[in-house]
């Protein structure tokens, strides 16, 4: 159902709904917005491209803006000051999440962390994350693992990219080295276990599926009577994406239990032994089957998906910006030398390279809105009040497109980072592709050792041309909306080996 004839057909129940009761009393001082229809308020406002449709308006009424989404009063910010202010000074009682229905199916958000309230589960699972997971001493004691899928993605562009004169679809080809380099990392195997394979293929079309699907606009986040009544299926189609995510990873775990019991098992040190072991010393930190498996959903969901698409953005910009690419090829061969691999501690002696992944993530960032925000009382920023209950969205791409901020803010220029101390670890408001403050994404530094890997290797092992001959000039840059932000059209291109 089209969503804003499904808007027209539940008018009637909604009107019938808003005369029955009184209207909550809102503060009179809530920041500026555009006008609003009855009934729908500002849904028509949206569009196909929220991000976008919110930086235009917010060049009118604004940095910090108000808008009503059906019933829901909803806050944006689109300016790195008024994201610090949410983000940073008032992040105690705006830390909590805005629950999407399509989330709420399987009972996902009562186990997936980005979506628990910041309370025990919350802090535990956090707690995990911060020291089992992603520490420094972990990520290093895999980097090794990673090399090796790093190699498998090359010597998989070589074959089937330049020895029958192919062109490559990067996203897939990133997909799939990212999807094997977390399921070796957490389960000591490689979900994608061969060329063209079919779990791979599934699993992306299950990870885009989520991401589209909690990007929708669903008439049940905005009326809460319609909530149930799932109009637009979004929920049932999530229910069955999540069902099969979590399936296939029960069995891996429940042939992992088995195993252990029949004392055939020899441990290799994996996320998913360290989650099984982990509560024998430390209860706090203990995780059923049922929590384990929702964790690697969002793991793998949001790493693989988010992973892909920033480097896919990132090759296009290099593909459209030859003088970059060059720039790039330069740095690679002066610091680790031509048929050198690169290592993971190389990337701190690349600041070009580091820069051109700083400028994508501030063209591209993967969550353009972040994910919502839920005021958990009411707030004053800005001078203007946010009331208790008020949905908060971030726009992180209208901010790194923010011309208060970036000289030229629409076009590709990695330089602007050289000399800048800017970074993307939550401190500087102007770039927050992962979002800030207590709910900062705890995936942050093992997507950063990927996506300079990634990148790097592909740049310094090939030389790259546009698929069909298609000049930098004609390429299409249309973006595809969802909770993450991919590219419309899946990016070709044609290695020749350097």
């Amino acid at each position: 159902m089209d969503f804003l004839q499904g808007c027209l057909l539940c008018l009637l129940l909604t009107i019938f709904h808003f005369l029955a009761r009184k209207a909550s009393k809102t503060p009179s001082k809530l920041p500026p917005g555009p006008a609003q229809l009855p009934i729908i308020g500002n849904l028509h406002n949206l569009g196909d491209q929220p991000h976008k449709s919110l930086a235009n308006l917010a060049k009118i009424h604004g940095p910090l803006m108000s808008l009503k989404l059906g019933q829901v009063t909803t806050v944006v910010a689109s300016s790195p000051a008024v994201a610090k202010e949410i983000l940073q000074k008032h992040d105690q009682v705006l830390c909590n999440r805005q629950v999407l229905l399509a989330i709420q199916a399987r009972d996902h958000h009562q186990f997936g962390m980005p979506w628990l309230p910041v309370e025990s589960r919350w802090r535990n699972l956090r707690k995990v994350c911060n020291s089992y997971i992603f520490t420094t001493q972990k990520l290093d004691s895999n980097q090794e693992l990673r090399r090796r899928k790093i190699e498998e993605l090359i010597e998989g562009v070589r074959r089937n990219g330049c020895e029958v004169q192919k062109e490559v679809d990067i996203g897939r080809e990133a997909f799939r080295a990212s999807l094997n380099a977390l399921s070796s990392t957490i389960l000591s195997l490689d979900l994608a276990d061969d060329e063209g394979s079919e779990t791979a293929r599934e699993f992306k079309e299950v990870a885009r599926g989520i991401m589209d699907e909690a990007g929708k606009p669903n008439l049940g986040d905005y009326y809460p009577v319609l909530g149930k009544m799932d109009l637009q299926g979004i929920q049932r189609r999530m229910s069955n994406h999540f069902r099969r995510v979590l399936e296939l990873f029960g069995s891996v775990i429940d042939e992992r239990l088995g195993k252990q019991k029949s004392g055939s098992y020899v441990s290799g040190n994996d996320m998913l032994d360290t989650l099984l072991v982990i509560g024998e010393d430390n209860q706090e930190a203990s995780m059923d089957t049922e929590q384990i498996k929702h964790l690697f959903l969002v793991l793998f969901v949001a790493g693989t998906d988010t992973t892909s698409s920033t480097l896919e953005w990132a090759m296009t910009e290099l593909l459209c910006n030859p003088n970059v690419l060059a720039k790039a090829n330069e740095e690679l061969d002066q610091i680790i030398g031509k048929g050198n691999p690169l290592e993971e501690s190389d990337i701190h002696k690349l600041p070009y390279l580091q820069s051109i992944i700083k400028e994508t993530f501030r063209l591209h960032p993967a969550v353009p809105l972040l994910l919502p925000r839920k005021a958990g009382a009411e707030v004053e920023i800005c001078g203007f009040a946010v009331p208790k209950g008020a949905q908060i969205l971030v726009n992180a791409w209208a901010i790194g497109r923010d011309p208060s901020t970036w000289d030229d803010p629409n076009s590709f220029v990695p330089e602007r980072f050289m000399e800048s101390s800017v970074d993307v670890k939550g401190n500087n408001f102007e770039l927050i592709p992962f979002g800030g403050g207590r709910r900062i994404c705890p995936g942050l530094p093992l997507a950063l050792r990927m996506l300079h890997m990634m990148l790097g290797s592909l740049v310094h092992w090939f030389d790259w041309k546009l698929a069909d001959e298609i000049v930098p000039e004609k390429l299409d840059m249309e973006e595809k909306f969802g909770l993450t932000l991919q590219k419309a059209k899946p990016l070709l291109a044609i290695p020749t080996p350097r």
